[in-house]
């Protein structure tokens, strides 16, 4: 009944691209109107359309007639024109939802309507792609119509200095990747300077691959670091107890294998008592497990993993007094890399040797709610509908289906499954040698660069022989005169080399000179072998590409010296332009590209990608997977199984197994990983929108601070709160004044107020109420502050007021966020307790930030009530060293490379202001006695400087 309402009224996507069919026919009428323009009153028409909305006209409006104009204007300016599916498109971009067209449909075309439209308004338009490659090829290229049309063109790659950028985003039209766009955004937010800042707010973006970067880019978020302040003292002291500790087995619990150790509720009181008696717990707290002290439990943790997981020789060694990581699959040495959390400083603190500083987060967003900030989002992409929940769920984008321009002629052929890998790779090189031999070009992709490089391989000593069609490896030691006696008939594969199967092969890492062999993957007897993201934004025409061809030569031409005319160019262009026809021609008598995939991925969109290379704009084509038993998908779900199965079935070595029903287990194994990893992504934006809440008002807090000249009403509301704090902890509202600690409420006021008062005098007074002793310390601060500004003048002391500002609410932020990454390792553990640990992380999480305010308030009125003031010469300031992170969700590396790599000096890692501490007084530790002989802890004498 479904199937037959659905041919009869269509189904719900088709019958929404229908109805978007009477706004282009609106577009379409308009073509004749446009035509008829000369090309400054088709440009003009741009001052017209910002005019008319200046006078209120909505977007919407304008919408027929922007189309209109941007289509005639690329056909004049690159001598392209939009289809009537690409206006579709256009309409369904502009709508805010996902575009999925076909490979070979011209989505970057698709692109320019909408963009054009929504930059009218002014506010920039930003258009994020997967690579720096493909976004300075689009600026440049599609470029050419926006500045036809008098609209600005941007760029954002990697390199550029702040002041490009800046000039970039303020560009009505800004092509970038999305790590770009995404740490630019946590830059900004650490500047001090608002003129510093290169981002101008977000308006209205569109995705290029769309599922690539808001599904497969998200699962790692995007994180700015740099070292934190030096805690030998803190590993050394937590090894120490740790050692003691596990002397007795009662304190721990070892699975080793899983690699997981704990302490037992034995172990935890004693490691309490211990850090009690030390006096590393954080004051007025209740426990070792209170949240103030959850980064000593995390580091007490990994103390112990060190300890007990990590042994000498096996999991590491110790060289040139380094902690050198051992790799456990190889053996080798993994020379520079670390483990991250602290765990590799506690392996430094157990093998006494240099401990060097861990890197600490100082902004980081996932990619979900960075997009989600957009006023407007909008993708484009040939496969989005397996992800149509995810895209609904998460960013509330809609999944439309555009048809194609021309009817698909590919032809996709069932799954041929094998028993083992050897005979998988035997049989597609059987059939890469027969298209190769025919002349039919063959796209091969593999799901990893390793399977790349093991097929290139094999390729490379592949012999065959055309009539029998076997495999004889032994043809391939034979030079060519050793072939020649053999005979064209019997053995013409190798066209008289000999050896192997000529081939390119395509790593994850695209660049110009990928873009160049994919573009040219379409000529007769071409061998492709691509991983998953080589060849992204490039299509494989049939023949080759003409103007990428041309673009080669004529960078050929520039590196030989020679200065190519006009009529050279283009004499140059017609000769490619026939070539190409000519091997189109070829291409096509031998069917069209061959797509041959050599096994199934994770995910059905990355198959469905490799497929849609072949058979676009009606072109034909072939598309067939290889699969075996020894695959990750197949060894997963049903290796074993099927392997056993075919056994029984008496299958023969070589043969396979091909089945409808068998595609459709496959499918079912893939719907069952993408759904793991959907749950993934959408608890780490679980967790993550529990912090997106306080990153918005840390970072609006810090624009207000940068924004306002005078802070000093802020300043004085921090200072009355604080004080207003002290009082009512050590002065309780309610209690006695027998039960007044007023010599705790001394200590505190010479700590963060720098005042010694006559408060036992006070106390001392009869009838005298807690109020009023706050008045007066109320009083006495505000003079002090008095006496500095007069000390400063008002410019100097609102400059020193927004520095320490901006500078404590970064510290007290940077300190959350580690607080927060410890709790969020931890607080799985609740789940044993039968309560739902991401409720728990709510809740101290808010908990955590309630004491972020409290502490800023604190710092700041301490520092400006206490800090040591000398007038000395401006020093240069250091560079401020970050490091970029984004883990490539497929091969777990850093996709960023770090800015500035030198570590940081001991006096270049405190951003702080002047110190007034003597020489050797830094290692101090935190909790020992102040070098000045106070009598007090050094973090609660000198060392609250730091």
């Amino acid at each position: 009944m479904l199937a037959f309402a659905k041919s009869l009224f269509g189904s719900a996507n088709e019958r929404k691209v229908k109805s978007m069919g009477g706004r282009i026919t609106r577009i379409n009428a308009l073509e004749p109107r446009m035509k008829a323009m000369s090309n400054e009153e088709l440009a003009h028409q741009t001052v017209l359309f910002r005019e008319r909305i200046a006078n209120g006209a909505s977007l919407d409006s304008l919408l027929e007639e922007a189309f209109a104009t941007v289509r005639e204007a690329a056909w004049r300016s690159i001598g392209q024109r939009h289809y009537d599916v690409q206006l579709t498109g256009g309409l369904i971009l502009h709508q805010g939802g996902i575009a999925e067209m076909r490979t070979g449909e011209g989505k970057t075309l698709v692109g320019t309507a909408p963009v054009y439209l929504n930059a009218l308004s002014g506010k920039g338009v930003h258009l994020i792609t997967v690579n720096d490659y493909l976004a300075k090829r689009d600026a440049d290229f599609m470029g050419r119509v926006y500045r036809f049309l008098g609209l600005s063109t941007g760029v954002i790659v990697s390199g550029m200095s702040p002041g490009a950028r800046k000039a970039a985003y303020a560009s009505d039209v800004t092509y970038g990747t999305n790590n770009e766009f995404g740490f630019d955004y946590l830059r900004d937010n650490l500047v001090y300077n608002r003129e510093e800042m290169v981002q101008r707010g977000h308006h209205y973006a569109i995705v290029d691959e769309v599922d690539s970067i808001l599904i497969d880019e998200a699962r790692t978020p995007l994180i700015i670091s740099g070292p934190t302040e030096d805690r030998s003292e803190l590993y050394k002291v937590l090894d120490a107890l740790i050692k003691d500790l596990i002397q007795d087995p009662e304190t721990f619990e070892l699975d080793e294998k899983q690699r997981q150790v704990l302490l037992s509720e034995a172990g935890s009181e004693r490691l309490e008592e211990m850090l009690t008696a030390g006096g590393h717990l954080a004051e007025d707290t209740t426990g070792l497990y209170d949240a103030a002290n959850v980064s000593l439990v995390h580091h007490a943790n990994q103390a112990l993993r060190a300890n007990t997981l990590y042994t000498v020789n096996k999991d590491y060694i110790v060289k040139d007094g380094e902690i050198v990581l051992i790799d456990e699959f190889t053996g080798r040495m993994m020379q520079g890399r670390r483990l991250s959390e602290g765990l590799h400083q506690a392996i430094e603190a157990k093998e006494a040797v240099a401990i060097q500083p861990e890197n600490q987060t100082l902004a980081s967003v996932t990619i979900q709610n960075y997009f989600r900030m957009y006023q407007k989002l909008s993708g484009m992409t040939g496969t989005a509908a397996t992800e149509a929940a995810e895209f609904g769920d998460i960013y509330k984008m809609d999944v439309l289906e555009v048809p194609t321009h021309r009817p698909i002629k590919r032809i996709d052929y069932d799954d041929e499954v094998y028993r083992t890998e050897r005979e998988k790779f035997k049989a597609i090189a059987d059939q890469v040698a027969d298209c190769y031999v025919r002349g039919q070009p063959i796209l091969v992709g593999t799901a990893s660069i390793e399977k790349s490089d093991a097929l290139s391989e094999f390729l490379k000593t592949y012999t065959y022989d055309v009539e029998t069609k076997a495999v004889k490896p032994e043809y391939a030691k034979l030079d060519k005169k050793e072939l020649t006696k053999l005979g064209d008939a019997a053995f013409d594969i190798v066209r008289g080399s000999g050896k192997g199967i000529p081939h390119n092969v395509l790593n994850a890492r695209h660049h110009e000179n990928e873009a160049y062999i994919i573009a040219d993957a379409g000529v007769p007897g071409a061998v492709t072998i691509a991983t998953n993201m080589a060849g992204r934004g490039t299509d494989i025409q049939l023949g080759g590409n003409v103007d990428l061809r041309v673009q080669k030569w004529l960078e050929e031409q520039a590196g030989a010296g020679v200065e190519v005319s006009n009529e050279a160019l283009l004499a140059k262009k017609a000769e490619v332009e026939t070539q190409i026809a000519d091997l189109k021609l070829k291409s096509l008598a031998a069917g069209g590209l061959f797509v041959l995939g050599t096994e199934r991925h994770e995910s059905r969109r990355i198959d469905n990608q490799l497929r849609g290379r072949t058979g676009r704009q009606g072109d034909p084509g072939t598309s067939k997977f290889y699969l075996s038993c020894e695959d990750d998908l197949m060894r997963i779900f049903a290796g074993d199984r099927l392997n056993a199965m075919m056994k029984t079935l008496g299958v023969e070595e070589g043969e396979a197994i091909t089945h409808k029903l068998l595609n459709s287990a496959i499918a079912t194994a893939q719907k069952r990983v993408e759904q793991r990893n959907y749950e993934i992504r959408k608890n780490l934006l679980k967790y993550d929108d529990v912090v997106n809440d306080q990153r918005k008002a840390v970072f609006e807090q810090r624009q207000e601070f940068m924004d306002t000249e005078d802070l000093s009403e802020i300043v004085s509301e921090m200072r009355e709160e604080t004080i207003r704090d002290l009082v009512d902890r050590h002065l309780p509202p309610k209690a006695y004044a027998e039960q007044w600690d007023i010599a705790g409420l001394k200590e505190q006021c010479e700590r963060l107020l720098g005042l010694d008062l006559p408060l036992e005098e006070w106390a001392a007074e009869e009838g005298i109420a807690n109020e009023e002793i706050e008045e007066r310390i109320q009083t006495i601060a505000a003079q002090k502050m008095e006496e500095r500004l007069q000390l400063l003048g008002p410019d100097q002391m609102k400059a020193l007021e927004k520095n320490f500002l901006l500078q404590m609410i970064d510290m007290q932020w940077r300190e959350h966020l580690m607080h927060l990454d410890h709790l969020r390792a931890v607080i799985g553990l609740r789940g044993y307790g039968q309560r739902d640990p991401l409720n728990e992380y709510k809740t101290e999480a808010f908990a955590l930030f309630e004491t972020l305010l409290v502490n800023l308030r604190h710092n700041v009125t301490r520092w400006l009530m206490t800090v040591e003031i000398r007038f000395q010469g401006q020093p240069e300031p250091e560079p401020v060293r970050f490091e970029e992170i984004h883990l490539n969700p497929l091969t777990g590396e850093n996709e960023r490379a770090p800015q500035l790599s030198d570590d940081l000096t001991p006096e270049q890692r405190a951003a702080l202001p002047v110190s007034a501490l003597p020489a050797g007084w830094e290692s101090t530790s935190r909790n020992g006695l102040c070098p000045c002989g106070s009598g007090k802890k050094f973090k609660h004498c000198h060392g609250a400087l730091i």
